[in-house]
């Protein structure tokens, strides 16, 4: 057989088993609903069988518009085997519903007395998903936390920032951190003394949903349901 042969070969035993740059990567097993056609074969699980170098195997009746329409969860199956042929907007998860907004906890009227409130933010309210760049009506919200902390002698503002427990630990750490320090400087830019306010990052340790979310799919029901675990506490003491 000539080189040339061989070469003709390899490249029909490639466009069989689908090989693409996108599916390179695609790891994760791919379990489809098993309905209508199926375009990759899979296993007694439903699983998408994948060859050594972990490329999904195409049936016969594999088509672009197949990819894009079996299901295989909350995205067509093509995402995790073809993400470079399937529009990129069907393999994402829709935008988390708005969330209202907050009520900060005014600070009680006292006089000469130390004044203690801890006011809690929606992250949500605050930055977009997975961001650490304040919104628009999150600042909104901290111009309302500063001018009641100008009403104080302010002692000290605490600010701790929390995610949910979708990503790793450091991931999730690193985030936290971040949006604590961006509502540090938002509330210095608003003439909150830049020495009296502390941030730390509580990561995905300290959630307040406990264990109501476990079996909640798909994906955006999960962030959807996880939303209280993802907040910003503001404890601000001074005295009147």
């Amino acid at each position: 057989m000539t080189k040339h042969h061989k070469k003709l070969l390899a490249l029909a035993a490639i466009a069989s088993i689908g090989l693409s740059a996108s599916t390179a990567f695609a790891q994760e097993d791919v379990v489809v609903d098993g309905t209508g056609t199926v375009p990759y074969a899979i296993d007694g699980r439903k699983v998408v069988t994948r060859s050594g170098a972990g490329l999904c195997w195409r049936t016969g009746y594999w088509t672009a518009a197949a990819a894009e329409t079996a299901p295989a969860g909350e995205f067509p199956v093509g995402c995790g085997c073809d993400a470079d042929i399937v529009p990129k907007d069907k393999c994402e998860p829709p935008a988390p519903p708005p969330i209202p907004d907050p009520e900060p906890t005014p600070i009680p009227e006292t006089k000469g007395d130390v004044a203690q409130e801890k006011v809690r933010l929606n992250a949500d309210f605050l930055f977009d998903f997975n961001q650490a760049v304040l919104k628009a009506e999150g600042r909104t919200a901290l111009n309302d936390i500063a001018a009641q902390a100008k009403q104080l002698d302010l002692e000290v503002v605490i600010v701790t920032g929390h995610t949910d427990r979708i990503g790793g630990d450091a991931y999730n750490q690193r985030l936290s951190e971040r949006r604590a320090t961006a509502v540090k400087n938002y509330l210095v830019d608003q003439g909150i003394d830049t020495s009296r306010v502390y941030t730390e990052g509580k990561g995905r340790t300290q959630p307040v949903t406990g264990t109501e979310c476990n079996n909640v799919t798909p994906r955006n029901k999960l962030i959807e349901c996880l939303q209280p675990d993802r907040r910003v506490d503001i404890e601000i003491i001074g005295t009147r």
